[in-house]
């Protein structure tokens, strides 16, 4: 699997972007999205705020904020050392108009549009539940995809933190976060998920509201957080107190605490260990149930105890 290029992001970071409207103080802009059926982060306020200078960038038609950044836009905020936002003449709507003297001063007008803001040193992202840092990253406002490189980048949600080498995304609409590169997502309870990439989906809003009316009606937390499911591929492995299991790819059930993992799977507990083409991990009980494949049977390793047991 081809790993994406953090200086070419995917295809879906696209602009379709945010009108600038107006200067709200010597160190604040805020700006309106236009309204589009397709896009639910459209129609909200985003508002940047910086410390030091302002510097626009008529040719390469850029606004840098130094000092210490802020861009928040409804309940997500991004935090960095430097902010480059990026603008764009923005597409007629047959309705005219005059740019403002603030916004002139800004270096912008109502015919540019914000489409891009890439973050620079001590990067840090958040919203109501969740949080992220990094070096380097890089926001979608039109999407609302957020994307993040840097030495020491992790993301954390309730109860659960992930972390990857090469590049974490974050899509706050959906709370999907995927990890690239030695992506790891560590449960409260020591559930360690490993994979070349890792797809970690939260519960929505319908079924976390769910679970708090059963946490107050039989008192007991949930031991998975927010976490839905998580699918990871290649070098797979799932890690308890009690046994580790790996395989090719694998998706992991929070709620249930099930994983089933496919290709070359391999279920180790102490010195026993089971060989196969599928496998089906109960996280909770211990027990694994092994499944061949067309042409892999099962295999399996016990070594008896002291007691020849």
């Amino acid at each position: 699997m081809r790993l994406p290029v953090f200086s070419r992001p995917h295809a879906f970071l696209a602009a379709a972007g945010l009108l600038l409207a107006e200067t709200l103080a010597p160190s604040a802009i805020a700006l309106a999205a236009d309204t589009a059926p397709h896009d639910q982060a459209h129609g909200q306020v985003v508002h940047l705020f910086w410390k030091k200078e302002e510097i626009y960038d008529h040719n390469r038609q850029t606004v840098t904020l130094t000092g210490g950044a802020r861009a928040q836009r409804g309940d997500m905020t991004v935090d960095a050392d430097t902010l480059v936002g990026y603008l764009r003449p923005k597409k007629q709507t047959g309705t005219s108009h005059a740019a403002t003297n603030d916004s002139q001063k800004t270096g912008g007008s109502d015919d540019m549009e914000l489409y891009r803001v890439e973050a620079f040193g001590h990067v840090h992202i958040y919203n109501l539940e969740d949080q992220g840092w990094g070096d380097h990253g890089l926001y979608d406002v039109d999407k609302s995809v957020l994307m993040m490189t840097g030495k020491a980048m992790k993301f954390t949600t309730p109860r659960q933190l992930m972390t990857a080498r090469d590049l974490v995304e974050y899509h706050p609409q959906t709370h999907v976060s995927i990890g690239w590169g030695d992506a790891t997502v560590t449960t409260s309870d020591g559930k360690r998920i490993t994979a070349d990439v890792m797809q970690a989906v939260e519960l929505s809003d319908a079924q976390k509201a769910a679970n708090k009316a059963s946490q107050t009606t039989d008192g007991k937390k949930s031991k998975s957080g927010n976490l839905d499911r998580a699918y990871g591929w290649g070098h797979v492995m799932i890690r308890t107190d009690r046994q580790t299991a790996t395989g090719d790819r694998g998706v992991y059930l929070a709620g249930p605490e099930l994983a089933r993992l496919i290709g070359h799977v391999r279920v180790t507990q102490g010195q026993n260990q089971n060989n196969g083409s599928q496998a089906i991990v109960n996280l909770r009980t211990g027990i694994s149930h092994m499944l061949s494949g067309s042409s892999d049977p099962v295999q399996g390793l016990i070594v008896p105890n002291e007691a020849g047991k």
